[in-house]
């Protein structure tokens, strides 16, 4: 493995790390208690406990992060010009959740109101940020997935070389026969894949 190799390796791994650390530390943040309301009412009953993560003051808040935890594990499937895009589109959605956690920071919401899991959203924002933007402007260069699995592309028409009959003077038993031929030997009894 070349240096450079080892380099791009390695910032893929901070930038995916970043990313998907980031988004769910700030939908675990968003998905806690925000605010406590406490309302007294008459003498003989209780007060009533109204408890506001902040996913119920902000709707949209979990949503952004699950799509920015998702789009950090897409940066490994993607590669060129698409994980750049990408990278970008993570850094918006990442400053996005940062804004949300900064509201909850400063908005009068009413009642107790617990200020670290704002503070904890706008940290994990902020770093699925980071990690976004990191990989925008570095994303391009780095090492893509393995086509191992992908399929070969077609070069031209397929032909059959050998007659229906048998795979004459090819080097595999199964070169030049189309799977249709393979199956009706199979349904004959016979094996497709003998010599």
């Amino acid at each position: 493995m070349s240096e450079r190799s080892g380099v791009g390796r390695r910032e893929l791994t901070y930038a995916v790390l970043l990313c998907l650390a980031g988004a769910g530390l700030a939908l675990w943040a968003a998905t806690r208690s925000w605010s406590v309301e406490v309302t007294v009412r008459p003498a003989p009953l209780p007060p009533v406990r109204d408890t506001r993560s902040g996913a119920g003051l902000l709707p949209w808040l979990p949503a952004l992060a699950v799509v920015a935890l998702a789009g950090g594990g897409a940066v490994l499937a993607t590669r060129g010009r698409v994980r750049r895009v990408l990278g970008g589109l993570l850094g918006v959605l990442g400053l996005a959740v940062a804004a949300g956690g900064a509201y909850g920071l400063v908005a009068d919401v009413g009642g107790s109101v617990s200020r670290q899991w704002p503070a904890l959203c706008l940290l994990g924002g902020l770093s699925a940020a980071a990690g976004g933007w990191w990989t925008a402007v570095r994303g391009g260069g780095w090492p893509a997935m393995g086509a191992r699995y992908e399929r070969p592309a077609r070069s031209g028409p397929e032909t059959v070389s050998a007659p229906a009959g048998g795979p004459e003077g090819s080097s595999t038993p199964l070169a030049g026969r189309r799977t249709t031929e393979a199956w009706d030997a199979l349904d004959r009894g016979e094996d497709p894949t003998a010599d």
